[in-house]
């Protein structure tokens, strides 16, 4: 409440601070006019007052000047006003293809599509990322889904980490934000099992972040506003100064709705054009 008091006191201020000044200069203006119409007026004072008003015009032309000049140097500013760039990492800095892992397998289709659906295409796998559980619970919550195919889903989870490969440009692309001045975040979904088994070899971007919120981690998962709302305050990162690029239109959503600017991530083109348009480049 003070902090409304004292900005509406500051926009009366100004407004009254402007007004004073139009009234000032049109008594300026009027000061030839009145020595002219003035019966006992003197040559001095008619010359004096007409300096003055040429004086105030220069002055009102510098300081309008001035004006344009801040102006347009806070406008150039609030277009680079994203210092927080935040990454989801999943088909945005690596690729997450279990399609083509599950194909290497040889199913015949029947099978391999009852796998997946018991497997990558379940709500378990959702489940997973928030790491309530150990791996070997889950893996039974999948096994439960098709228990005929219960050895074969062991072996497709206990290799899933063959999924994850990282991008060619993600370390790349990382370090050059890095080195331009932003800060580089991480926020995304990931079981313990799938991150131990990825972290080392397929992420070498981590190096370049100023901080990590894992699902696995805080038992929060995407898109619920809660995990957004835990990197905003772990990093005390104000999210209209924050970015957030994600594959998924619903976890976007979700950083929408923590008031962090968002960018569905398509591919790397796409993703660059979209943060110069916030002034990132």
């Amino acid at each position: 409440p003070g902090v409304f008091h004292e900005e509406v006191f500051m926009k009366n201020g100004k407004r009254i601070a402007a007004l004073l000044g139009v009234a000032a200069l049109l008594v300026i203006f009027c000061l030839p006019m009145f020595f002219a119409l003035k019966g006992d007026f003197s040559q001095g004072a008619f010359m004096a007052s007409l300096y003055t008003v040429l004086f105030a015009a220069i002055m009102g032309y510098v300081i309008w000047m001035v004006f344009r000049l801040v102006n347009k140097k806070k406008n150039e500013e609030d277009k680079h006003m994203i210092k927080n760039i935040v990454f989801d990492v999943g088909l945005v800095l690596v690729e997450f293809n279990w399609q083509t892992y599950l194909d290497s397998f040889h199913f015949e289709k029947e099978k391999r599509d009852k796998i997946a659906k018991a497997t990558f295409q379940s709500e378990v796998w959702d489940e997973r990322d928030r790491g309530l559980l150990e791996e070997e619970d889950y893996i039974r919550k999948f096994q439960a889904l098709a228990p005929e195919y219960a050895d074969d889903i062991r072996r497709v989870i206990e290799r899933s980490t063959e999924c994850v490969v990282k991008m060619d440009y993600a370390e790349t692309w990382t370090k050059y934000l890095k080195s331009q001045g932003y800060h580089l975040y991480i926020l995304s979904n990931y079981s313990r099992y799938m991150l131990d088994g990825t972290k080392q070899n397929e992420m070498p971007f981590l190096k370049y972040m100023d901080g990590v919120v894992f699902s696995c981690d805080v038992q929060q998962i995407k898109p619920e506003v809660d995990i957004y709302k835990t990197l905003l305050k772990r990093y005390s990162l104000k999210p209209e100064k924050s970015v957030f690029l994600d594959d998924r239109a619903v976890n976007c959503e979700g950083a929408g709705k923590a008031g962090i600017h968002t960018i569905q991530f398509e591919n790397l083109k796409q993703a660059a054009k979209a943060l110069e348009k916030l002034g990132v480049k």
